[in-house]
């Protein structure tokens, strides 16, 4: 069944006729520009506070209010790529990214800055929502989890990197060029995806965009208890990576005293993470994404609370502690974030884009929601992110023991 599947997946990629590394190559470029938006920033937050005299909490608002956009617009344009078919809402939103991000190096004020921010993740969403309907156009099954692992290493290879561009940035100049440096790359990607990336979505699979066949998607999504529960479970799971991402720049540079060598602690974390996915890549097809994901889910939730427990009785923990609890919690991130997506999406061809567009939606503001909450609890120590992973893993958990009925590990219906 699954070699079936697989040789399926292989002519549907083949009539695009673009090659598999080209295709993965380029919707992972698609799917970074959102990693780079967020992660570039972390090392000018400093600067950012002190240019428009805020303090450190308000601004992780960058974060969210960049989420927010990012994840609302989902909606919009899943089911525009449904009946226009992929490539141009793509551009559109590539457009409005270029725009915003440049509009946002002059603003005058902080709050003007979270309005280009705001607008700025709208354009971002269309390239979330179409890079997952066009690997969701070609492939199915356990090729599309292989897939989407590719794709998801390739987008975890942005938060090592894009922590030194920004600091680099800083160093030799304002913070407002990180700003034109991700104008200057979602270019690129504009460029490379409209010479060569091609329409995916079969003229048969084109959907109204009347409000009764939009709707009529999105009751379908919602509907099915895998796809539904699987959504919601990335979502909460997610919210302890967004809160990591708001708390990095503080714990790492301000609590540790790290400042200049902060995103060669964020580089550590998200290699082990691109690791993992490279890894879930090469063995999802003999042990299942079910096996995989759920695995990962229990050794994050055990981790999350011992650590928490340690934490909560010692004052002061030091560097290397914090350290060796990140690099055991961050690969579980790669073999978890691709697996539930993809079981997610696999009851849900028929609307890949409206499919993905509300996986999106709820993972990305429920998750931006929970990971700001838990920032926003930050004391100066380790301790609200940590506990606010247990928390966040657990009930990941039991979401995903609703959606499998009781079951974990295997599913004989649904692989």
């Amino acid at each position: 069944m699954h070699e079936q599947a697989d040789k399926q997946a292989s002519e549907r990629l083949a009539r695009t006729g673009i090659p598999r590394p080209e295709f993965i190559a380029i919707v992972a470029g698609l799917m970074a520009l959102n990693a780079l938006a967020i992660d570039i920033l972390l090392p000018a937050f400093p600067n950012i506070s002190a240019a428009y005299g805020i303090d450190g909490n308000e601004v992780q608002y960058l974060l969210l209010s960049y989420i927010l956009g990012f994840g609302a617009a989902q909606l919009f344009f899943g089911p525009i790529s449904d009946r226009f078919g992929r490539r141009r809402p793509m551009f559109i939103g590539l457009a409005i990214y270029i725009a915003c991000a440049m509009a946002g190096s002059f603003a005058p004020t902080f709050e003007m800055v979270l309005v280009f921010r705001f607008l700025q993740g709208i354009g971002a969403a269309s390239t979330r929502v179409i890079a997952f309907a066009l690997v969701r156009d070609t492939h199915s099954g356990r090729t599309m989890a292989s897939t989407m692992s590719l794709v998801m290493m390739v987008f975890m290879v942005v938060p090592i990197i894009a922590p030194f561009f920004g600091q680099g940035i800083v160093l030799i100049g304002p913070w407002q060029h990180i700003f034109w440096f991700m104008a200057l790359l979602a270019a690129v990607m504009t460029v490379w995806s409209g010479l060569r990336l091609p329409e995916t979505l079969d003229p048969a699979n084109r959907r109204s965009l009347g409000l009764e066949p939009v709707f009529s998607g999105f009751r379908f999504v919602l509907s099915n208890r895998i796809s539904l529960f699987y959504t919601l479970a990335t979502a909460f799971f997610f919210g302890s990576l967004f809160a990591f991402l708001n708390l990095a720049q503080p714990i790492l540079g301000e609590v540790y005293g790290l400042h200049a060598h902060f995103p060669l602690a964020m580089a550590i974390g998200a290699s082990v993470m691109a690791l993992a996915s490279l890894l879930n890549s090469r063995i999802v097809g003999r042990i299942g994404m079910r096996r995989l994901s759920h695995g990962a889910l229990l050794a994050h939730l055990f981790i999350s609370i011992a650590a928490s427990i340690w934490f909560s009785t010692h004052e002061s923990p030091p560097l290397w502690l914090f350290m060796s609890v990140l690099i055991l919690i961050m690969p579980l991130f790669g073999l978890i974030g691709a697996n539930f997506n993809a079981i997610a999406m696999e009851p849900l061809g028929k609307v890949a884009g409206t499919a993905s567009s509300v996986l999106g939606f709820t993972q990305t503001v429920g998750g931006g929601l929970c990971g700001a909450a838990i920032g926003q609890s930050f004391n100066g120590t380790p301790l609200p992110l940590i506990a606010g992973g247990a928390l966040t893993s657990f009930i990941t958990l039991v979401l995903v023991l609703i959606a499998e009925k009781g079951r974990l590990f295997d599913n004989p219906g649904a692989r």
